[in-house]
């Protein structure tokens, strides 16, 4: 029986929602980062290596999603949830404080691999959470953070550089 199986009913709202931020998260970074990007090239020098901003974090999180999977079914799906969450949160804090380009990537590698567990172990926990006839609902509620993260995340890059 996973860890989720014992979840009551009244506490399914804040797993999804908990879910949906982490997710939130993850995909608002990417369009955060390419609307900055011109102004971070500015200030941090190295439009040599603008391309490793991106390329290394996709890397580092597709990489790191088995690897998640594998941590998820030795020391359970809540525990490397949030060590993952935080490796990205704690990437992400890192990345707005790097000096230069070459600390950006490798605080974006960072952040990549705390990505990693946010989207295979959030359809899992959700999986355990709700029954297969509520996951169909679930799972549009989960895509459709990806569709405001678009929206959001130009205009909340604009301002942060502006």
């Amino acid at each position: 029986m996973t860890e989720t199986a014992h979840t009551g009913v009244s506490h399914r709202h804040w797993i999804l929602i908990a879910a949906m931020l982490a997710m939130f998260m993850a995909a608002i970074e990417v369009t955060i980062v390419a609307t900055a990007m011109p102004t971070i090239v500015a200030e941090l020098g190295g439009f040599a290596q603008f391309g490793w901003v991106f390329s290394v974090y996709l890397l580092t999180q597709a990489v790191s999603v088995p690897l998640y999977g594998r941590l998820a079914d030795l020391w359970g799906r809540k525990r490397v949830f949030f060590m993952g969450t935080s490796l990205f949160l704690i990437g992400s804090v890192l990345c707005g404080f790097a000096p230069n380009m070459s600390w950006l990537i490798l605080f974006r590698a960072v952040q990549g691999l705390g990505a990693g567990a946010i989207m295979p172990l959030t359809a899992t926990i959700i999986a355990d959470v709700y029954s297969p006839k509520e996951r169909a609902g679930i799972q549009g509620w989960l895509s459709s953070v990806w569709g405001v993260a678009a929206v959001v995340g130009p205009l909340t890059g604009a301002w942060i550089v502006a």
